[in-house]
């Protein structure tokens, strides 16, 4: 046993971990994520994140050395963009968008329709003074104001578009009356003698009914919920186009489908979150599909990740939705969950991560982990360590699974999450100082994932190499010194050059 402990512990110093980070893990962690593990995931990195590619460029001269570097990946590392100019001095704003574009790829846009849109008909795409960083500089209480972590939406898409950074919008249709459902939709939607017969019911009468029945009681209020669901959907599409790539259409619904309560036909869905149009995931895809242009990718989103779930994704392809890709969310909300990990607990462990991907990868569609949450527990030191070992071994763990696309972080600061999640889930501190799980995932994407080499030319002109699959340059001095470059994308189907190319 001490062999193989000593075996395990050597095997993470190889990995990158420091002496500091193996000694905050105990011995059972690290029979766990045990040498055989890693080796496995050393293996399915190799084989599912890597491509061979052969290029043949114009006037390149038999045996010249050609220097490969790797620009951009094809795997999404993602981020929310919600605290954006929101963090109280220039110097902070800078640093946190600094991130998008060299750890972070791709940046997850806030369009929570509560906050997003507060007044029916007034969409808040455009800045107003209350977005300005100038306006956040001076509030005293930022996490009072009520469209905290919740921006204008243009102010965000711009600056993404000017690093080149993939936008993920999220989400359009969602139950959830905290976060999301917006407070005027009663009063708007619902005639008085409606909302009479519904309120006047209470919540034990209007369990009782059945969606019909629910209909009957309610048809203008039933009628116009399901008008306005929709205009959401076509208001953002008409409006974005294909500037955003890709969208949660609907978040968080496999629980009503679990349920029973997604019927079709039903004008009503008894929603665990309260009332809802019928088989509202069913027509807000539609929708999508109908007015979103081709190229832009249809994400479910969800935190069930189970059967249920996927027999959700599986019953709207059979009835013709178009759905690209399967949101998956993993949160250790609690800082204890990540002590009785470093314990050696077996909680996203292995073997359960590759059981669980195994079963969403039925649905036959790419996998996003759309939303993780990692803390650091106590936030001293020993937290901090158990937080960047976690971190790094299971992003490894992540990117090795084939159907995987993308990984998103969620709260990139302490203290800038939602209430009730906890403040010390983030890469950097409240003064963006980087955490050391900060390091481990810079040292993941900017380093052990990006491949750079030296090769020589083939005879016929070529450059042949192995890599992972993004956007590359190459670059040589031909035999009169002249220096030479191109851009080439090495992956399994061809990609477009950059605009500025």
């Amino acid at each position: 046993m001490r062999l193989f402990i000593f075996g395990c512990l050597a095997w993470s110093a190889a990995l990158g971990y420091g002496a500091e980070q193996n000694a905050a893990m105990s011995d059972a962690y690290w029979k766990i994520w045990n040498p055989e593990v890693q080796s496995r995931i050393d293996r399915d990195i190799e084989r599912n994140r890597k491509a061979d590619g052969k290029f043949v460029i114009d006037g390149l001269a038999a045996g010249a050395e050609v220097h490969v570097e790797q620009l951009t990946h094809d795997f999404f590392f993602g981020a929310n963009i919600f605290n954006f100019d929101q963090l109280g001095t220039p110097e902070l704003n800078r640093k946190y968008k600094e991130q998008f574009g060299t750890l972070f790829n791709s940046a997850t846009i806030p369009f929570y329709w509560k906050k997003f849109e507060m007044q029916p008909n007034h969409p808040r795409f455009r800045a107003e003074e209350r977005d300005t960083e100038a306006y956040w500089n001076a509030v005293a209480e930022p996490k009072e104001q009520p469209h905290w972590r919740r921006p204008a939406t243009d102010p965000i898409v711009a600056f993404c578009e000017s690093r080149g950074i993939r936008l993920h919008g999220h989400p359009i249709i969602w139950g959830n009356r905290q976060w999301h459902h917006p407070e005027w939709l009663l009063d708007e939607l619902c005639p008085e003698d409606e909302k009479e017969r519904i309120l006047g019911l209470g919540k034990d009468g209007l369990a009782k009914l059945t969606p019909a029945e629910i209909a009957e009681l309610a048809p203008v209020f039933a009628r116009e919920m399901r008008r306005v669901f929709e205009r959401r959907v076509v208001q953002l599409a008409e409006y974005y186009g294909d500037r955003i790539h890709s969208w949660d259409v609907v978040n968080e619904s496999a629980t009503d489908y679990a349920r029973g309560a997604m019927v079709p036909g039903d004008a009503i869905c008894k929603s665990h979150y309260g009332l809802m149009p019928g088989d509202y995931t069913y027509h807000a895809f539609k929708t999508a599909d109908r007015v979103f242009p081709k190229g832009v990718v249809l994400n479910i989103n969800d935190y069930l990740n189970n059967e249920r779930y996927v027999e959700q994704a599986r019953d709207l392809l059979a009835r013709g939705c178009r759905i690209d890709v399967l949101g998956s969310q993993m949160h250790l909300f609690n800082p204890q969950q990540c002590l009785d990990i470093a314990d050696g607990k077996p909680i996203q462990a292995p073997d359960s991560v590759w059981r669980q991907m195994e079963i969403l990868a039925t649905a036959g569609r790419p996998i996003h982990l759309s939303e993780i949450t990692i803390t650091s527990p106590g936030n001293d030191e020993r937290g901090k360590a158990i937080q960047a070992v976690i971190a790094r071994n299971l992003y490894r763990l992540w990117f090795s699974i084939e159907p995987m696309m993308g990984i998103t972080w969620w709260n990139v600061v302490d203290d800038c999450g939602a209430p009730g999640e906890p403040s010390i889930s983030g890469l950097f501190t409240r003064d963006m100082q980087p955490k050391p799980s900060f390091h481990a995932l810079n040292e993941l994407i900017n380093h052990d994932w990006k491949t750079r080499a030296t090769v020589k030319a083939g005879a016929d002109g070529s450059v042949s190499f192995r890599g992972f699959r993004g956007r590359y340059r190459l670059t040589w001095t031909d035999a009169d010194g002249n220096a030479h470059q191109t851009e080439v994308h090495l992956g399994d189907t061809p990609q477009p050059p950059p605009a500025d190319a």
